[in-house]
């Protein structure tokens, strides 16, 4: 055991020479009079890393854009640079749910069927082929939306991406304030463009608020030495504020942000969003229970590692890297590197505002689908009919009840060595013969 002494309290303490093995201190004595960092834990002291690694996190309201707080690094007298505002970032698997919203916004649904299969697109004169790969480079065959976003599909999000137009997704990103421009080609689905965890975290609050842009801000209130207001940042009206109280229901604050996207496609990617962590790459964050919802990111050569999540009153954004952009090493991926920083702030924030289930839109139409409630937008949930014969070539988005039934109408209208054809086709079946779970 070494004894220490602080220089800012003079406090003593031991500590276990076994914790200081993991340093660069181990590999020699201490002696008296080393200047070490240290903390103090249960009593005793634990020796402190100053990191070479840097981050940061960022904590917004969804409703307001009021920011509930913001690390911009692991020391301000060590840099004053701000990682949450000034790191200008690739958000890699982060930027999907954007591809996915933009997809959602037409005609697309949660139980749409996108193609998982290999996929090349030219490179240009005297250039070379860009072939998108998933994280294991395997393909997986048709999938729903649901799933791709849940398992972070790539070769999934630029084949849609290419079905919607990247200059939609584009537009929509601009429109939700992640970037102020960006290049419409279909790298960019894949988050290759630049943004910073700021920026991305308020664009996230627009999933969990209904759809409406927030503008984050850090100062809520300016008075003069008259107490008059100079400024407020909240600028949403309370009409009956003002009313004596007598058992009536609370009073709503009237949003006033910029509708972006429909609430119907909001509560479809935050419903899909909560896959990710049920049974996706955020899987590690469903110790926080139901109704939290979030993404991963991580970029080429594992140079940076991102998690945005959120529950119904806060959305949270992590960013992991260093400040020259060099690579993590091997396997940092935001599941295993910004997740746990999520996991840790959250169970604390969740104590002050308990998880709650999020507002369902009242003109959303909900069917369930391979036993998940899904919501669509009217009209859209006719691709789940059975009644309706399929078109021969179908144009758009498809459900797996579709294909299936398809599959079965051809296997059972082709002749087999052994038996006769069939006289006609089987009726159509009211529900899918199969489990289609399998399918994922």
């Amino acid at each position: 055991t070494i004894r220490v002494r602080t220089a800012k309290d003079d406090q003593a303490g031991p500590l276990r020479a076994a914790d200081v093995t993991w340093s660069n201190a181990g590999r020699r004595p201490l002696k008296r009079g080393d200047l070490i960092f240290v903390e103090r834990q249960n009593g005793q002291f634990a020796l402190k890393q100053v990191p070479a690694v840097n981050g940061a996190l960022v904590a917004i309201e969804p409703q307001s854009g009021r920011v509930l707080a913001m690390v911009g690094g692991y020391s301000y007298a060590l840099s004053s640079f701000n990682r949450a505002t000034q790191a200008r970032r690739q958000p890699g698997s982060a930027y999907k749910p954007f591809v996915y919203a933009a997809a959602l916004e037409g005609d697309f649904t949660p139980a749409s069927i996108v193609l998982d299969a290999p996929i090349s697109f030219p490179g240009g004169p005297g250039g070379r082929a860009w072939t998108p790969q998933n994280y294991s480079r395997q393909f997986y065959g048709p999938q729903t939306l649901r799933r791709g976003l849940e398992l972070s599909r790539n070769v999934m999000t630029v084949r849609l991406a290419q079905a919607v137009g990247m200059k939609n997704v584009v537009d929509l990103s601009k429109k939700m304030g992640v970037v102020d421009d960006m290049s419409p080609n279909l790298a960019m689905s894949l988050g290759a463009g630049e943004t910073t965890p700021y920026r991305i975290t308020a664009a996230y609050a627009a999933f969990v608020n209904g759809g409406r842009r927030v503008d984050p801000y850090l100062i809520e209130l300016a008075q003069d030495r008259n107490g008059q207001t100079i400024h407020r940042a909240d600028r949403r009206q309370c009409r009956d504020c003002g009313r004596g109280f007598s058992g009536q229901e609370s009073p709503r604050l009237q949003d006033r942000g910029t509708q972006v996207i429909d609430p119907i496609t909001a509560y479809q990617m935050t419903s899909m969003l909560e896959g990710v962590i049920q049974r996706g790459t955020g899987a590690r964050a469903r110790s926080l229970g139901p109704w939290v919802g979030g993404k991963t990111g991580t970029t080429n050569e594992y140079r940076s590692a991102w998690f945005v999540g959120f529950s119904a009153d806060i959305v949270v954004g992590v960013f992991v890297g260093f400040d020259d952009n060099r690579s993590l090493g091997g396997g940092e991926a935001g599941a295993s590197t910004a997740v746990p920083i999520f996991i840790d702030f959250m169970e604390d924030a969740l104590k002050e505002r308990p998880a709650r289930p999020f507002v369902k839109p009242k003109n959303a139409i909900f069917r369930t689908v391979n036993g998940i409630e899904e919501a669509f937008r009217p009209g859209t949930e006719r691709q789940l009919r059975e009644e309706a014969p399929p078109p021969a070539q179908p144009e758009g988005p498809q459900n797996y009840y579709d294909v299936i039934r398809r599959e079965q109408e051809v296997r059972s209208q082709t002749p087999t060595p052994t038996a006769p054809p069939p006289v006609a086709p089987p009726p159509p079946k009211k529900e899918p013969a199969e489990d289609l779970s399998g399918l994922y």
